[in-house]
């Protein structure tokens, strides 16, 4: 299912899954019907933030177009600071509060109220550092909003939220 997902855990992280927050079964069956490489970067993509903000949860959606991640101090989406949106040829990396970041060298997409996004093929060009300094951003627009979320959780947890019937999917 996840051809080198435990490599690329250690060679990105040092870390092995064991260490971090286990990843969700179904997670990986949501992610079956998508290419090798999408389910990689996906994964890439997920440990980057779960390395980054380890206290977060992860909130996962089968939806009809896309699996969608959102990643959350707490159990609800309202306090969501980034998420991912899995679909077909590429991976969205997103902030659930985009449009109120300082703007930066990255540019996002998006012209609603709130969420932007940038379109990722792969990790390798992903912008790192400067992704890095904006999940820091989203997650202080988080804590402030809620200021609960900067009491420690115990445990992170990763957990289903939905599963459409219906699906588009690749395969």
């Amino acid at each position: 299912m996840f051809p080198i997902y435990g490599l690329l855990r250690a060679k990105t992280t040092g870390l092995s899954e064991k260490q971090g927050m286990k990843v969700d079964p179904q997670l990986k069956k949501f992610l079956a019907p998508y290419d090798g490489r999408i389910q990689n970067l996906t994964m890439e993509l997920r440990n980057f933030i779960t390395d980054l903000i380890p206290e977060s949860n992860e909130l996962i959606w089968d939806n009809y177009n896309a699996v969608a991640i959102a990643y959350s101090k707490s159990e609800k989406l309202k306090d969501a600071f980034c998420h991912i949106a899995v679909y077909s040829r590429h991976v969205n990396f997103g902030f659930n509060r985009g449009a109120e970041l300082k703007k930066g060298c990255v540019t996002l997409s998006g012209k609603g109220k709130l969420i932007r996004h940038i379109s990722v093929k792969d990790f390798k060009s992903f912008p790192k550092k400067e992704i890095e300094r904006m999940i820091r951003e989203a997650v202080a627009i988080s804590e402030k909003l809620n200021i609960e979320l900067t009491k420690k959780q115990l445990q992170p947890k990763s957990m289903v939220m939905s599963i459409s019937e219906k699906k588009l999917r690749p395969n």
